[in-house]
């Protein structure tokens, strides 16, 4: 009999159910909508719904639920809703539209997105992405939008990695914050109707759970300190993802996890932990204490060409260097789709090149983004118009010019795959729990392809959860939310001030920061862009001890009846540990490479990703256990539509 080497870390638990409906996967969301039930428009306002989060999953379900009559209350920890971090996409939005004459169509999208994802994403949800994909770019138009147009008015399209058409619909290089600005004001349209009541500066640090259902949630007023619980009778969690866990990410500052992770502590399973995406386009780290990278939007692989001196440790001025002496290494490796191969094929490529001694830059950290060949061919006003913005924007960031000189980008940590593990209803296993956009892990299997965040967070908003809560609600008809004195919620808001007290009493000498960047290192080194059996087993035992560390030595200057970052960041960076840890068991327990997670052990001889789908063609559900081993549900993953198929962009 094999001993099991994961037997002290985790357990298997019961296989779990999608619950998509049976037959054609092309057709399971139109049949779901049928067999949905509905709440009368006189019953709705009977209703409280819990929205939380304002990005385009969250402005947008809101907005929805309070257009349609039901009771909203929204909570988001920014001064405006407008400011969440939605708002830093930049590059577009797909939608399988086939305006181009390009032979795209809703099965290549979804064939796209499959294969994309490495086949590890439910099949049925990738057909719901795009079959409602149309109705968002028109929604989003309609709201206000400014898409860029062609001459003749049409809306225009561009091309993004891992695919060989032009279904990307954008507005220069900020799309997310145009998109932003549509959803708040729909948002804001409801709360001046009365529909939906918004809390802003409100941090959600943990959810009721009652009788097995999720009842509501408590939040800390960030501004007087005020800890306090929402009652209702759903909960969406709207929250974005978790790539702040590595510190330095092309993710705001004050991007996090803790609301995602105390629904699991609660009993909702988490998926994928483990499917990170590193972005190719991000800017190299400058200096020791820098304390994010900035993003460059994809869509500047275009027209850029990507390149590093074919002579190992050649420090010469890129101009210097002749056309012969370049290594386009894209082109190179993956002719057909060139500097457009997708995000995670893109940063290996890059971090095998710099690991390599190719690698330019003061610190040999980045690879050249070079717009020497376009600008030469369309001429600098044509280049400005479509990335003006984001020229500004590396030029403020760097001092240097990209108009003369090329860009230098690496992969940076972005976009986490994983997330809450829901239903096709996009419910957790929480009944009552539902979770939308990146907080979510549906769609994008072991990679995203670009420009599906923005898509998968409005379908998700808009035109899924709009549908699904209701036919959850359904069935609570009658019932009444929570009473503040229920025991349920006295019990939460307890649990809640006592973790609050327990950060402000540590008393130790260092402040949260510095666990956080210690915490990034350690996965940058043993869970990034390649991983090893060995490196995470020492990352894990690493993870263990310096969260040992920080419940021992955590100093949280001033107290809990203030506005307080420290304790803020001391709470973010506290479920951050738990995370990770949960990331890297995750790593190492799925023993094969597919997408985003490449294990060195399981590679072609190539050096591509060689996946498992005999033994790992599943979803990874976690369930949370305080102490022991955490506990592994797998959902079986089939496809029909898309068959499996080894992934090749040569």
């Amino acid at each position: 009999m094999m001993l099991d080497p994961l037997a002290d870390l985790r357990t298997i638990g019961d296989p779990i159910t999608g619950g998509v409906p049976e037959g054609d996967p092309a057709r399971a969301w139109q049949q779901r909508c049928l067999d949905y039930r509905l709440v009368s428009p006189l019953n709705r306002r009977k209703f409280t719904v819990i929205v939380v989060g304002t990005g385009l999953a969250g402005a947008g379900c809101a907005a929805a639920l309070g257009e349609l009559g039901f009771h909203v209350e929204c909570f988001t920890f920014h001064d405006a809703p407008r400011r969440a971090h939605s708002v830093a996409a930049q590059g577009g939005i797909n939608a399988a539209r086939a305006r181009k004459v390009d032979n795209d169509s809703v099965e290549r999208f979804v064939k796209d997105t499959v294969k994309g994802g490495d086949f590890r994403a439910r099949e049925a949800d990738c057909f719901r992405l795009a079959a409602e994909s149309a109705r968002v770019i028109d929604h989003m138009n309609a709201i206000g939008a400014p898409f860029a147009r062609e001459y003749g008015g049409s809306l225009s399209t561009r091309s993004f990695g891992g695919v060989q058409v032009s279904r990307t619909y954008y507005t220069r290089g900020q799309t997310g914050q145009q998109l932003q600005v549509a959803g708040s004001q729909a948002l804001l349209r409801q709360v001046h109707a009365g529909t939906v009541k918004l809390h802003t500066r409100s941090e959600m640090l943990d959810l009721i759970v009652s009788d097995g259902r999720a009842r509501g949630i408590v939040a800390r007023d960030l501004v007087t300190g005020a800890v306090t619980a929402t009652t209702g009778h759903a909960v969406v969690l709207a929250t974005g993802g978790y790539g702040n866990v590595f510190y330095r990410s092309t993710l705001a500052r004050n991007s996090n996890a803790t609301a995602t992770w105390r629904a699991h502590m609660r009993g909702a399973l988490f998926a994928s932990p483990a499917f990170i995406q590193f972005h190719p386009t991000a800017l190299p780290v400058n200096s020791e204490w820098q304390s994010k990278t900035i993003l460059m939007s994809e869509s500047l692989r275009n027209d850029g060409r990507i390149w590093v001196p074919a002579k190992a440790g050649d420090d010469r001025d890129p101009g210097d260097i002749p056309e012969g002496e370049r290594d386009y290494y894209l082109e190179r490796m993956y002719p057909s789709y060139g500097n457009l191969s997708p995000r995670d094929v893109s940063s290996r490529a890059a971090r095998n090149r710099i690991d390599a001694g190719h690698g330019v830059g003061p610190l040999h950290n980045s690879v050249y983004l070079d717009f020497r060949d376009a600008l030469a061919r369309l001429g600098r006003d044509t280049i400005a118009e479509r990335y003006g913005n984001l020229f500004s924007m590396y030029r403020d960031a760097t001092g240097e010019d990209p108009y003369r000189t090329p860009m230098r980008i690496a992969p940076g940590a972005h976009f986490s795959m994983g997330g809450l593990w829901s239903d096709f209803d996009q419910m957790t296993s929480i009944p009552g729990l539902f979770v939308a956009g990146e907080a979510s892990w549906g769609y994008h299997g072991a990679n995203r392809l670009g420009a599906n965040s923005l898509l998968s967070a409005c379908v998700d908003g808009w035109f899924t959860l709009p549908y699904a809560v209701p036919n959850y609600l359904a069935g609570q008809l009658g019932t009444a939310p929570l009473a503040a004195d229920d025991p349920a919620v006295t019990a939460t808001v307890s649990e809640v001030e006592g973790r609050v007290g327990a950060l402000l009493a540590v008393g130790g000498s260092q402040g949260p920061d510095r666990f956080h960047r210690r915490l990034g290192e350690l996965l940058y080194a043993g869970c990034g862009v390649s991983r090893s059996a060995q490196g995470l087993t020492d990352t894990i035992a690493a993870i263990d001890k310096l969260t040992a560390e920080f419940w021992s030595d955590l100093r949280v200057a001033g107290t809990g009846e203030q506005f307080n970052q420290e304790l803020e960041k001391a709470g973010r960076v506290a479920d951050f540990l738990g995370l990770a840890r949960l990331m890297c068991l995750d790593a190492l327990d799925r023993d094969e490479s597919c997408g985003a997670h490449f294990r060195v052990e399981h590679q072609t001889r190539d050096g591509e990703a060689r996946r498992d789908d005999a033994n790992w063609a599943f979803v990874s559900a976690w369930e949370y256990r305080p102490d022991g081993p955490q506990i592994r549900h797998d959902e079986p993953l089939t496809f029909a539509a898309v068959p499996l198929q080894t992934r090749n962009y040569v």
